[in-house]
């Protein structure tokens, strides 16, 4: 049952996704709003906030995956 809510959400992120990137309105995108939201264009402090972010969870999700847990 899992399986299908995240096929769902998958499949809805892809499908919103790609409508914004077809329709072109600025703004839209989830990167655009990733950069809105962590003010990565016009602050040094933006940027090294997302990427300390960024790298934090990259790290975090890697050995989530990899580590065994039950």
């Amino acid at each position: 049952m899992r399986w299908i809510v995240w096929a769902l959400w998958t499949s809805l992120f892809a499908l919103f996704e790609t409508w914004e990137l077809i329709n072109r309105k600025e703004g839209n995108t989830l990167s655009e709003n990733t950069r809105r939201l962590f003010r990565i264009r016009p602050s040094k402090a933006g940027r090294a906030a997302f990427t300390v972010g960024w790298l934090g969870f990259s790290e975090w999700f890697l050995l989530h995956i990899l580590t065994e847990t039950m």
